[in-house]
């Protein structure tokens, strides 16, 4: 399928799955690594009571929380050298 056919068909709803080779589609930096932390009984409390009203398992508040640090930590060192630059 050429790629115009391709675009087209996607653009209209149309299903381009069946033409797709997915079998190497890879995420990158996804890459899934385990480790072990402890913590001390209110602040896993904590975290259940936050995950449980969040309706997320204690895994994915503590993925999601670091996530967010490490991106904001990442956006605001991206500042830091703009404005260095700029000036």
């Amino acid at each position: 399928m050429k790629a115009k056919k391709f675009d087209a068909d996607f653009d209209s709803g149309g299903d381009v799955m069946s033409v797709l080779d997915i079998s190497w589609a890879r995420r990158p930096l996804q890459k899934q690594r385990g480790i072990n932390v402890d913590f001390p009984d209110w602040m896993i409390e904590s975290l259940d009571k936050e995950a449980s009203r969040l309706g997320v398992t204690r895994q994915s508040i503590i993925k999601i929380w670091l996530a967010e640090r490490l991106e904001s930590l990442t956006s605001s060192k991206q500042e830091n050298l703009t404005t260095k630059t700029s000036v």
